[in-house]
């Protein structure tokens, strides 16, 4: 379903044509209709300029208009040849403001798909053509000043949506400056060279200073610093680094110095990777925004009907005049679609912007609009919604020996072994900053653990194999312990000195810390949680239990995790996958939404609808709850544009002449521009949308272990 999707949306991006309002200046490059996301700046600074010129130009206009002098009660000083001004500054103000519209609306004309640019140009093709007539050949009152102020109006609001737009896309711009220009390269005398970052290529060797911005993928061969990487995961803390640490390039070096081996340059690169993503969801169009373009082309057609009805009602009623005109034009300035143009792009660029400042990156647009009604969310267990990685999560010893004596003891006897549980033990005594005894004679004992020597004493670890081996039964408290742990489905590890076993470790997969959050928050929002697991029933029943977890799949191979989002769809549920993009790829496919977890080196993973940079479930909750936001703010911004129009067609063809009130064109695009600005502004406000999580009590707790199933300890 996914896939199709990804192949749905991509023949849209490649279909949607790209009109040219200034092709002789060369300012932007046939983007689209002229309110997508991705609008160039060019497009704004044309739209900007030819503003302000228009605006000088329609002074004159407006002060030798004799429709304007009575309107405003006041007189200019007339010279031979001044009924001449205000006609010839209105064609300029037409041919230099007024064309570009025109010349967006023929690829609409030749697409025969009619939208705003077909709109505006056919209002002020009207008023000019009409204007022209009053002058040359028809008696009547002109209103050039109409036109010019209409096309003032019609350029300004287009400037406005145009920088609202740019604005809200500014992500792109963003991430570009965070890649420096050049680089230090170390050369092989140890010196170094000064060179562009374009130069840099796999396997050199950079130094990067305290302060600069790393200047590609790489790996750190010597140093330790603090590394800010906030712009490229949204982790607000520096990262530690040192030696065998992978580092982004873009991200913003700490006190440190550090020496780095390139690993990627240009297009392979984290920041590329990024950009490219961005770029694919801001110049796609979603359900949402291709509706409103489709309600953009039935207005089209609802103005001309009124614009006909009108003009049909006014000759009727009062012969065929400039006021007849007059209604027409205005019904169709009134009818000109930009805040609905404008309602579901904004929202589409600042809701991409927005998520990929918190980590997300958003692929695909309609997997983003799907997950507010996600009904199930899946999570692969290990390393998701637990670390992935062996933790001591127990420690029980028997009387008269101190549990950091025995962690110490035990961590030195594992000293040399490369064993899961081997490191977790290790790390355990890390965290406590323990001194660890000297070693000698270790030894490997296949199947049942190690041993080595310690004061002269032979000293074992392993599990229950081990004691078996050896023939010792433990003391009454470890057995209690070992069972309790059996229970929650943990591995157990004994530390033997002598022929005593005087100490046990429980270990276990540690338990995020924020799952529980995201698991209560997901329900919070009626979103039931799933997760799927290759290990045995007891371990997934175990943790599922720990998380409050609705439904559990135990003992599910990676071929066959495709199959179970199937089945729950086949229920009629919306799902979510959340996986690590390599081996889950089949599933992320099939899912409703399929959502990547991973490191920030992990953001190109195709078979995902959108990547989690950071790798935290939590942005799942955020996503959803960004998702509904920027849903809400469409229909707010439909239903404004939409309802505006319904309201202000009928106003603007004369309903309310009987009693005097008539809007004038000029009126007519004040409003439309009003209404464009609204919609502008209700859409920035999601940009204090809170997608933070409910603040939970959150511990770490273990998760069970594949091991656990046998409880053996096998180096």
């Amino acid at each position: 379903m996914g896939d199709n999707r990804r192949h749905a949306e991509h023949a849209t991006r490649e279909g949607s044509g790209g009109a040219r309002p200034d092709s002789e200046h060369g300012e932007h490059d046939g983007q689209d209709d002229g309110h997508g996301g991705g609008m160039h700046a060019g497009h704004e600074q044309m739209f900007k300029r030819r503003f302000f010129v228009n605006l000088v130009l329609s002074i004159p206009v407006l002060l030798y208009s004799e429709g304007f002098q009575a309107l405003v009660g006041f007189s200019v000083p007339s010279f031979p040849g001044s009924e001449w001004v205000s006609p010839l500054f209105a064609v300029v103000v037409f041919w230099y403001g007024g064309v570009p519209f025109l010349r967006m609306a023929v690829p609409e004309l030749r697409d025969r798909s009619p939208g705003m640019m077909t709109l505006i140009s056919l209002a002020i093709v009207v008023a000019f053509i009409y204007s022209v007539g009053t002058v040359l050949f028809l008696p009547g009152m002109d209103f050039f000043w109409e036109l010019a102020t209409l096309i003032d109006i019609m350029l300004l609001g287009h400037w406005i949506e145009m920088r609202s737009v740019r604005r809200a896309s500014s992500a792109l711009d963003e991430l570009a400056k965070l890649m420096p220009d050049t680089a230090e390269r170390l050369t092989e005398n140890g010196n170094t060279e000064e060179v562009p970052v374009s130069e840099l290529a796999e396997n050199d060797l950079v130094l990067v200073r305290p302060g600069a911005s790393i200047p590609a993928d790489g790996v750190v061969e010597e140093g330790d610093s603090n590394v800010s990487e906030a712009m490229i995961t949204g982790e607000s803390q520096p990262v530690s680094k040192g030696p065998d640490d992978e580092v982004i390039g873009g991200t913003v070096n700490g006190d440190g110095s550090l020496r780095v081996r390139v690993s990627a340059t240009g297009d392979d690169t984290t920041l590329s990777g990024i950009m490219r993503l961005v770029d694919e969801a801001q110049s796609g169009k979603s359900n949402t925004q291709m509706l409103a373009d489709r309600a953009a082309g039935w207005l089209f057609y609802v103005a001309l009907a009124a614009a006909g009805v009108t003009a049909v009602a006014w000759v009727v009623a009062i012969g065929f005049d400039v006021s007849v005109i007059e209604r027409a034009v205005t019904v169709l300035v009134i009818a000109c679609p930009h805040a609905l143009g404008l309602a579901i792009p904004l929202v589409v660029a600042i809701n991409t912007s927005l998520a990929a400042r918190n980590g997300m990156l958003v692929r695909d647009r309609i997997a983003m609009e799907q997950a507010r009604e996600l009904d199930t969310v899946v999570f692969d267990k290990t390393g998701t919604l637990t670390e992935g990685e062996q933790g001591v999560v127990g420690i029980e010893t028997v009387e008269g020996v101190d549990e950091d004596e025995a962690l110490a003891l035990t961590a030195a006897i594992e000293g040399d072994s490369e064993h899961m549980i081997a490191r977790a033990i290790r790390e355990a005594a890390d965290e406590r900053e323990l001194s660890r005894p000297a070693t000698s004679d270790f030894e490997a004992i296949k199947g049942r653990g190690v041993q080595a020597t310690v004061d002269g004493d032979t000293v074992h670890v392993g599990g229950p194999n081990l004691l078996r081996q050896l023939e010792i039964e433990p003391a009454p408290t470890l057995a209690a312990f070992a069972e309790e742990a059996g229970t929650n489905a943990q591995s157990v590890v004994y530390l033997v000195r002598g022929d005593e076993a005087v100490a046990a470790f429980a270990l276990a997969d540690v338990i995020r810390k924020d799952s529980h959050q995201v698991v209560n928050a997901l329900h919070d929002l009626g979103v039931e949680v799933a997760m799927l697991t290759g290990d045995s029933e007891d371990v997934a029943s175990a943790v599922a239990d720990e998380l409050g977890i609705d439904t559990y799949f135990a003992e599910v191979l990676p071929e066959a995790k495709d199959e179970k989002i199937a089945e729950l769809q086949s229920g009629g549920e919306l799902v979510a996958m959340v996986g690590d993009g390599v081996n889950d790829a089949p599933a992320l496919t099939r899912a409703d939404v399929g959502i990547a977890i991973g490191s920030g080196t992990d953001v190109a993973v195709e078979s995902a609808d959108v990547i989690l940079v950071q790798n935290n479930p939590a942005d799942v909750v955020r996503l959803i709850k960004l998702s509904r936001k920027s849903y809400r703010k469409m229909q707010e911004n439909l239903v404004w544009a939409a309802g505006y129009n319904v309201f202000a067609i009928p106003l603007a063809a004369g309903v309310l002449a009987p009693i005097g009130i008539v809007l004038s064109p000029a009126v007519g695009a004040v409003l439309m521009s009003l209404s464009t600005i609204i919609v502008a502004i209700n859409a920035q406000f999601l940009r204090r949308a809170d997608l933070s999580l409910p603040n939970l009590p959150g511990t770490e707790t273990a998760a069970p272990s594949p091991e656990s199933a046998s409880a053996t300890y096998s180096d």
